[in-house]
């Protein structure tokens, strides 16, 4: 084990300046799954601790987002073999009731394509900052809306080939929404200015693994009092300069590919997880330039490895569960593994922090509650007896879980 160097200064730094309670972005806050408050319900089903349950229209995985009293989400609306409507809609938070429904690409913009079965054209989590909705279908474009449902600007002309569909999330950072784009071929990173839709820098991301496409959403981070904006993708991760694109360092893993996990950060160290065929779970300092792929990788671990939801990390404990329903509990310093244990069912969702709670949703439906703890122990089982692959979300005392029909509020009732 190398011995580790903890920078002066080390901030994950949040999309934006959020209403108490509010789940702005993929992940929430801070974009690495931390809920503000620990008042979520523990246990819940079809009928129980159910506020309320609203049908969503078309098909879509991206996952819930709450602002200000009001639910964002992203759909695909098409008839049969028909192009997909690709739609913004937003419900009220306290009632569930349908507040608009805009369409930002008509079905004569888009295209039908190959999706594999836990994708759709409609998988990108919004992201709202300062009264404005960010909203990303992939290669069909990406668009900013208001808090009323009317589009301010299209941006389409991010022209690429994607594999299986489009998955990362935009992410916020000095003005310019940042986003990866991985798809069959010549991967690049692209920074929008926030106001106008208009490109700001464009990367590409310089990989010798031989399957390029990846879907993994950017997190910003500051290292010594300098921002740099974490860009996992296939074979390779950099750290980006939010200015101009320049990549400060980075780290390869050989032909990992499908990357999807969004990287966590802290003591010093990011986490990400390396994509198929073998995932790997690796920490690295993130104070290097250059290559440092030789020198600043802390730890690495195979076992119980993600490829598909996020890391959580809880203190100095680092959370994983595996798409196979294995979950581990990680000292996040030394890569030590506390426990290992089976939870069960299939799992794409990320994992969700609340208090000493951390909540699992199952691709079958199954939400598990376990505590964060250096000791494993289970606290409930929920069932909602639908499919669910987007990550949940939490605000004002409610879990907020989106299923392939139905968005979920639910609540602890009182007596």
């Amino acid at each position: 084990m190398k011995n580790l160097r903890i920078p002066l200064l080390v901030v994950v730094l949040g999309a934006v300046q959020v209403f108490s309670g509010d789940w702005p972005e993929f992940r929430g806050p801070t974009g690495q799954g931390h809920a503000s408050e620990s008042r979520l319900p523990l246990q819940w089903s079809k009928d129980q601790n159910v506020a309320w349950k609203q049908t969503v229209p078309g098909t879509g995985w991206s996952s819930p987002v709450i602002v200000d009293g009001k639910v964002f989400l992203t759909t695909a609306v098409s008839a049969g073999k028909e192009n997909p409507s690709l739609r913004t809609l937003c419900f009220d938070a306290r009632t569930g009731k349908s507040l608009w429904d805009t369409e930002v690409f008509t079905s004569s913009e888009t295209q039908t394509g190959s999706l594999h079965n836990k994708n759709s054209y409609a998988s990108p989590t919004p992201l709202v900052h300062q009264g404005r909705i960010y909203v990303h279908f992939g290669h069909h474009g990406t668009a900013c809306i208001d808090l009323k449902g009317k589009v301010l600007w299209r941006n389409n002309t991010m022209k690429y080939s994607p594999v299986h569909g489009s998955g990362a999330s935009p992410a916020w950072c000095d003005g310019k929404i940042v986003f990866s784009v991985d798809g069959a071929s010549e991967p690049f990173v692209v920074a929008l200015e926030a106001k106008t839709g208009a490109v700001a820098w464009k990367v590409p991301r310089e990989s010798n693994a031989k399957k390029k496409f990846s879907f993994v959403t950017p997190l910003v981070i500051e290292v010594d009092g300098k921002k740099q904006i974490i860009t996992p993708g296939s074979g390779v991760v950099s750290a980006l300069d939010p200015k101009d694109g320049r990549e400060i360092w980075r780290v390869t893993y050989g032909e990992g590919y499908s990357v999807v996990p969004r990287p966590v950060f802290g003591h010093g160290l990011l986490f990400i997880a390396t994509g198929f065929d073998r995932p790997t779970v690796i920490a690295i300092r993130a104070d290097g330039k250059g290559d440092v792929t030789q020198t600043h990788i802390a730890w690495t671990l195979t076992k119980g490895a993600p490829n598909t939801p996020s890391l959580l990390l809880s203190g100095k404990e680092l959370f994983m569960v595996s798409d196979g329903g294995i979950a581990s509990c990680v000292d996040a310093v030394s890569g030590q593994v506390h426990w290992q244990e089976r939870v069960g069912g299939n799992h794409s969702a990320s994992p969700l922090l609340a208090g000493d709670r951390i909540y699992l949703q199952s691709e079958e439906g199954v939400g598990t509650v376990i505590k964060a703890s250096k000791t494993f122990e289970t606290l409930a089982t929920n069932n909602l007896e639908e499919r669910s692959l987007a990550s949940s979300a939490a605000s004002d005392g409610a879990l907020f879980i989106r299923t392939a029909e139905h968005l979920y509020r639910l609540t602890e009732k009182t007596k």
